[in-house]
C-alpha cells in the first residue's frame, strides 16, 4: 500500500480497513475515503480506457470537476474522487462508454426536503467561512453548502504556514490549522447551518436553488441572497502525453498527499512557477517524494521568490524559459521532456532534457468557478461571489475578501452596515503579486547573535515583525504597508529565541554570530523529520541553493507552536552570513538523461479530454471549415463530454490563435447547462403513498447532519 505513514507536520489517524472488490479482485482501503485515493494507493494508474484508442485514462482534478475518475462502482459510473469508499463495493474499470443499468423497477422515493434561510452560501473554503461569519453576526439565516466532508477547502492540502500578517490571516499558521480555527468559529454560530458532502445542484428563476445533501438527499431552498465561493478548477496545458494516466493537476496531487497521505508518487516534475507549483514541489520533499524539477515558460518565477528559493536550496531545479515537449510511457507517465524556449516561446529541440519521472503535475493556472453566480445575477438574485470563484488569488486574501463580499451581501439585503476602507486597501495588499527584487544585503558577522534575512523581494509578509520580542525586526519605510521589506534594527539585540526562524513562512531567516577562530554558529529551520544527529555534518547551501559547505550539527530543537524544527550549526564564518538552508536531496537524483529519448508530434496533444479530440483534428477542423463560431467545434465532439467543456474551453482562445483566427473575433461557445450527479431516485414521487413518509425521515436526517 502506498500510504504516507510519517509526515514532519501531518499525523496518520487511525482508519477502519474495509475490504472490496477491484475487477474482481478483493482488495483493501480506509472507511469513506475516496475510492480514487484508495486505488492510487493500491498502484492503480488507469481508471477507465477510453474508446478512442483504447487509452488509459487517469484522475486529474480530483476534486469532482473533470470526470476523468469515472469508474463502474456497483453497476454505475461515478466520479470515483468524490464517491466515499464503503465494505463490499464492487469497483470496475470503466471501459469505453458505460451501459445503463437494466432496472425495470419502481424508482425509490426518497423525498424532497424544503429549507429556507436568507442566505446560502455556495463553499465552505476560506472565503465562504469568512462571508458566513460576517452574516451570521448581523443575524442573518444561513445555510452553508459544501461538497467535502470537512470545511475549509483549499486550506486543508496546505501543510506551509501562510504569508500575509498575522493580524488580518493567520500569517505563520498553516493552512491545515486555519481551516480548523474557522470551522470552530462557525460552529459557534446558531444561526449558520452546515451541509457537508452537499452540493448546490441548480438555480432556479423562481428564487430557489436546488440542493443534493450528504449525497442522497434532494432539497428545494428558498433564500434572499447568495455568497458564490465555490473555488477554481484546475487548468490544462496542450502537449503529445498530456492525458497519460500520472499527468495532475497540482492540487490533485496535494489533495492525495496532504488530505488523504496517500504516497501517490516516487517522482514528479512540476510544470508552473507560481506559488502554487513551487508549494507542490514542497508538498512532495515533505511526503518523501523526489521533486525532479520545475520548468516555466518564463524567465523568472512567478511565485514568491522564497518560495522558489526555499525549493532550490533543498536540492529542486527550476528551469526558466522551459517548455514541456512531451509525456511518454507505456499506458502512464514514464519520462517527460522539456526545452528551452526561443523569444517567442517555440521550443529548441535541440536543447531538450528528458527526466525519469512516475508523475507530472500542471501548475499553470486556475479558473474561477463562478457559473452560480451568472446564473444567479441573470435570474435577478442577491449574488456576491468570493474567493477564487472572484478572482485568483493566495488564500489570506481570499479570507479577507471573504469578509468583504458578506457585507456587501448584508448591504444588498438592506442591512445599514459601512465596509471598512482600510479592509479594501489590506485585501488589495494581500493579493499583490510580487514585487521588485532587491540587492541581497551585506550582513558582517559579529559575536552577537544576529538575525539575517533572506528575504529581498516586495511580498505581502510580515510575521517576523510580530513575533520579535525584542522589536529587532523592523519593515522598511518605502511603500508603507506589508509589501516593504524586513530589516534588522542593529540598535536592538537579538535574544535568539528563534520565534522569527521559526514562524517565516518562506523559511528564509537563520540566525548567526561568531564562535572562536575561524568558526561560527548558525541556526537554520528545517520542516522535515530530520534524517541526521549530532555531531553529523550536512550539507548547506545559500540563498539560490548552491551548495557551500558541510555543517556540523550541534543542536536540534523542535518549536511546537510552529512545528518548524531549529538546527544549530558549526559552520565557517566566512559562509555564515551566506548560509540559508540545508540541502535535503543529492544532485544525482535529479539529473536528466545523459542523452535526451522523445518523440515530439506536438499536434497529438489532447484539446478535449473528455472525447480525445486532438489539437490536429482541432486545427484542421477550423482552417478548412473557416470556424469563427466556438460552438461549431462541437461536431467534431469538443466541449461535449463528461466534465460539460470545464476543461477544454479555457485551452480555445490558444487553439483558435494557433490556427490563425483572432479569439476576439470568435463567437463564444453556449455554455452548458450545470449539472451535478444526482440519482433519479433523489428527485422523482413514483412512489406517493411513502412520499410523506420519505420527506419526514430525510428530513430529520439532514437536520442532524447539519447539527453536526
Amino acid at each position: 500500500m502506498n500510504r504516507i505513514t510519517e509526515h514532519p507536520i501531518l499525523k496518520p489517524g487511525r482508519h477502519t480497513i474495509i475490504n472490496f472488490s477491484f475487477n474482481g479482485e478483493i482488495v483493501s482501503g480506509y472507511e469513506n475515503e475516496p475510492i480514487s485515493s484508495a486505488l492510487i494507493a493500491y498502484g492503480v494508474k488507469a481508471f477507465s480506457i477510453h474508446e478512442s484508442g483504447n487509452a488509459p485514462q487517469g484522475i486529474f482534478c480530483a476534486n469532482g470537476q473533470c470526470s476523468h475518475c469515472t469508474l463502474i462502482i456497483d453497476g454505475k459510473p461515478l466520479k470515483s474522487c468524490i464517491t466515499p469508499l464503503r465494505e463490499g463495493m464492487d469497483v470496475r474499470t470503466l471501459v469505453h462508454l458505460p451501459e445503463l443499468p437494466h432496472d425495470d423497477g419502481k424508482a425509490r422515493s426518497i423525498g424532497v426536503i424544503a429549507l429556507n434561510c436568507d442566505v446560502l452560501v455556495a463553499g465552505g473554503g476560506p472565503s465562504g467561512l469568512t462571508a458566513a461569519i460576517e452574516l451570521a453576526k448581523l443575524g442573518f439565516e444561513i445555510i452553508l453548502i459544501d461538497d467535502k466532508d470537512k470545511l475549509g477547502g483549499k486550506l486543508l492540502l496546505q501543510t506551509h504556514k501562510f504569508f500575509g500578517s498575522i493580524e488580518d490571516c493567520y500569517a505563520g499558521k498553516r493552512g491545515i490549522e486555519i481551516a480548523e480555527i474557522l470551522e470552530k468559529e462557525i460552529s459557534t454560530y446558531t444561526n449558520i447551518k452546515v451541509y457537508k458532502n452537499s452540493s448546490v445542484a441548480a438555480i432556479y428563476k423562481d428564487k430557489k436553488a436546488g440542493l443534493f445533501i450528504d449525497n442522497e438527499h434532494y432539497a428545494i431552498v428558498d433564500f434572499k441572497g447568495i455568497i458564490v465561493s465555490a473555488g477554481a478548477r484546475e487548468r490544462n496545458l496542450i502537449f503529445p502525453g498530456n492525458d497519460l494516466p500520472g499527468v495532475y493537476g497540482a492540487g490533485a496531487f496535494q489533495t492525495l498527499v496532504n488530505r488523504d497521505l496517500v504516497k501517490s508518487s516516487d517522482r514528479v516534475f512540476i510544470i508552473g512557477s507560481g506559488n502554487v507549483g513551487l508549494i507542490a514541489a514542497y508538498h512532495a520533499l515533505q511526503a518523501g517524494i523526489t521533486a525532479v524539477g520545475i520548468a516555466d515558460i518564463l524567465d523568472s518565477v512567478s511565485g514568491y521568490k522564497v518560495h522558489a528559493d526555499k525549493i532550490k536550496r533543498m536540492g529542486v531545479p527550476v528551469y526558466l524559459k522551459h517548455t514541456i515537449l512531451t509525456a511518454e510511457g507505456d499506458g502512464k507517465v514514464e519520462r517527460i521532456t522539456i526545452a528551452e524556449v526561443d523569444g517567442n516561446f517555440n521550443p529548441l529541440l535541440d536543447t531538450a532534457k528528458t527526466f525519469i519521472v512516475d508523475t507530472l503535475l500542471i501548475a499553470v493556472g486556475l479558473t474561477s468557478i463562478d457559473e452560480f453566480y451568472d446564473t444567479a445575477v441573470e435570474y435577478g438574485f442577491n449574488a456576491v461571489k468570493a474567493g477564487d470563484a472572484d478572482e485568483i488569488a493566495e488564500a489570506s486574501s481570499a479570507m479577507f475578501g471573504g469578509r468583504i463580499a458578506g457585507l456587501k451581501l448584508a448591504k444588498m439585503l438592506g442591512k445599514n452596515v459601512e465596509i471598512n476602507e482600510s479592509w479594501y486597501a489590506k485585501a488589495e495588499v494581500l493579493k499583490s503579486k510580487p514585487g521588485k527584487v532587491c540587492a541581497e544585503p551585506v550582513t558582517g558577522l559579529t559575536d552577537k547573535y544576529i538575525p539575517i534575512l533572506h528575504c529581498y523581494q516586495e511580498i505581502p509578509c510580515n510575521p517576523c515583525i510580530s513575533v520579535c520580542p525584542s522589536g529587532a525586526i523592523k519593515l522598511a519605510d518605502a511603500l508603507g504597508s506589508i509589501m516593504d521589506l524586513p530589516y534588522y534594527d542593529d540598535s536592538r539585540d537579538c535574544s535568539r529565541c528563534g520565534m522569527c526562524i521559526a514562524v517565516c513562512p518562506g523559511l528564509a531567516i537563520s540566525v548567526a554570530k561568531k564562535l572562536y577562530g575561524d568558526w561560527a554558529e548558525v541556526v537554520l529551520p528545517n520542516e522535515f523529520l530530520p534524517g541526521f544527529h549530532e555531531n553529523e555534518f550536512i550539507p548547506l547551501t545559500d540563498t539560490e541553493g548552491n551548495f557551500l559547505e558541510k555543517g556540523e550539527v550541534m543542536k536540534i530543537n523542535f518549536n511546537k507552536k510552529y512545528k518548524t524544527y531549529l538546527i544549530t550549526l558549526k559552520v565557517t564564518a566566512e559562509n555564515a552570513t551566506k548560509i540559508a538552508g540545508i540541502r535535503i536531496q543529492d544532485e544525482e537524483k535529479v539529473r536528466p538523461l545523459e542523452k535526451p529519448e522523445y518523440t515530439y508530434l506536438p499536434e497529438n496533444g489532447i484539446v478535449c479530454r473528455c472525447e480525445r479530440v486532438t489539437l490536429g483534428e482541432v486545427l484542421k477542423f477550423i482552417k478548412e471549415n473557416g470556424i469563427k463560431d466556438a460552438n461549431q467545434l462541437k461536431q467534431i465532439r469538443v466541449g461535449m463530454g463528461a466534465c460539460g467543456s470545464r476543461t477544454c474551453s479555457v485551452l480555445l482562445p490558444r487553439v483558435f490563435n494557433s490556427a490563425g483566427v483572432n479569439w476576439y473575433e470568435v463567437a463564444p461557445a453556449t455554455k452548458r447547462p450545470l449539472a451535478i450527479e444526482i440519482p433519479m431516485c433523489a428527485i422523482v414521487n413514483e412512489a406517493a403513498g411513502e412520499k410523506a413518509a420519505g420527506e419526514k425521515a430525510a428530513g430529520e436526517k439532514a437536520a442532524g447532519e447539519a447539527k453536526k
